[in-house]
């Protein structure tokens, strides 16, 4: 199929319009979970911020593994443990290309961006912060990316500092270099895209004006590589997480890519089997990157699903993805502002964000508007969404959440508005 070109996502060139030229029908028959009823109505599922449907080839490498290939990595000499191993660094070597990485063994396997983040704060964190250092983040951030930053700073007397966010939940990078000038902060952490506003932020421009600060940058890429596309040399970043099962793998599979001199200089995250080259009685040493950070049995089954799923996340193309959400996100917002005092929250351009969106009406709490939606077959998120800054930020306890993959369409955007026409006609106009 034919991918549009890359839909440039700058406040400078914002684009007028946005289109989709996916065979979404198609691509909608490799998802067997899409095709089911949910409660006696076709299901519009809505919720992939917090996980993706999985396609038949994902679950076939899944299936074909544990059926042909079941054996652990490394430890063995028989063809069974080959083939396991051969898939598993193999996965390794398909996601480095992915990402733009400088070698595999700049790739981390973890159980996702939540520990990918952990591992750093831990590691890093622990052999470099030190009382009066900072770590900068935002309000913007997934509890995944904040608290791990506030352990690590409670153990090292490091303290965090904010990036604030404007109206339309962006980032307010006018106050970066007076925030960067005092010199104290020493390592920044923040999302590639939202996950409660949709907010794609500008990583490399951020990424130039923290490196000649002398700041090293982590991303939380949890939504950004699932929907954006990313090749960390061109970022400028030092640390990119992710979580396959967002972009189509299985779950409890994640990534850390990190700079190759800064994993060599950080020590281990956790101690047993396969990170070690020598024991003694009173000490040990460490195996080489990237089996230093990976500790014990890994998912393998994971890396094989992993692989199939960026196998088939680029033969759609990253471009041809983000510009279909984005379309649907502009259709979706001007459906929604025909829903009488509905409140949308994150970007009015539907150019500067990914592909979710959140919103509140009053008749309802967004509890009782998922529920009255889901007896409709469509599967919304409703709470703080493990962003509390966020809600706090613009003054609500929780948001309704809709959110958007390629393989959603126009049609699931009106039953969503419909829906919420049923939440209004239950609560009182």
């Amino acid at each position: 199929m034919d991918a549009p070109p890359p839909v440039k996502t700058s406040a400078q060139t914002r684009p007028r319009s946005l289109s989709s030229k996916l065979d979404v029908e198609r691509l909608r028959r490799d998802f067997p979970a899409l095709a089911q009823m949910v409660n006696g109505r076709p299901l519009a599922y809505l919720d992939n911020a917090a996980t993706s449907q999985k396609p038949l080839r994902v679950l076939d490498a899944l299936r074909n593994y544990y059926e042909h290939d079941n054996a652990n990595v490394h430890r063995g000499l028989h063809e069974l443990s080959r083939r396991a191993t051969d898939a598993y660094e193999g996965a390794r070597a398909r996601v480095a290309t992915w990402i733009g990485a400088s070698s595999p063994a700049e790739v981390i396997w973890t159980r996702g961006t939540t520990e990918s983040i952990n591992l750093v704060a831990a590691s890093w964190g622990s052999a470099n912060l030190k009382e009066g250092d900072e770590i900068l983040v935002s309000d913007m951030e997934h509890h995944s990316n904040l608290v791990p930053w506030q352990l690590i700073a409670a153990r090292t007397g490091a303290k965090l500092r904010f990036l604030e966010l404007d109206d339309e939940g962006r980032l307010i990078l006018d106050a970066l270099p007076e925030i960067l000038d005092g010199g104290r902060v020493r390592i920044a952490a923040l999302s590639h895209v939202s996950n409660a506003l949709g907010t794609i932020n500008p990583i490399a421009e951020i990424s130039k004006l923290l490196h000649e600060a002398g700041v090293l940058f982590l991303v939380d890429g949890a939504q950004g590589a699932a929907h954006h596309g990313v090749n960390v040399r061109e970022l400028g970043v030092d640390f990119y997480a992710c979580s396959g099962h967002k972009m189509c793998g299985p779950t409890g599979i994640g990534v850390l890519w990190g700079r190759r001199e800064l994993l060599e200089g950080m020590p281990p995250y956790q101690g047993g089997g396969e990170m070690i080259d020598r024991v003694e009685r009173d000490y040990s040493t460490w195996a080489a990157l990237p089996h230093k950070f990976e500790a014990g049995t890994p998912n393998i089954a994971g890396t094989v699903g992993l692989h199939a799923a960026v196998d088939y996340l680029d033969e759609i193309g990253a471009d041809a993805i983000l510009a279909h959400e984005q379309a649907l996100v502009a259709y979706a917002l001007d459906r929604l502002r025909e829903v009488p005092r509905v409140r949308l929250f994150g970007p009015s351009d539907p150019g500067e964000r990914a592909g979710v969106v959140s919103f509140t009406v009053p008749e309802a709490h967004p509890h009782d508007v998922s529920t009255i939606l889901d007896s409709e077959g469509i599967a919304i998120r409703a709470g703080h969404h493990c962003a509390q800054l966020v809600m706090r930020r613009f003054g609500v306890p929780a948001t309704a959440r809709a959110s958007f993959y390629f393989y959603n369409t126009r049609d699931e955007v009106d039953r969503l508005v419909q829906g919420l026409e049923t939440v209004r006609s239950v609560f009182g106009d």
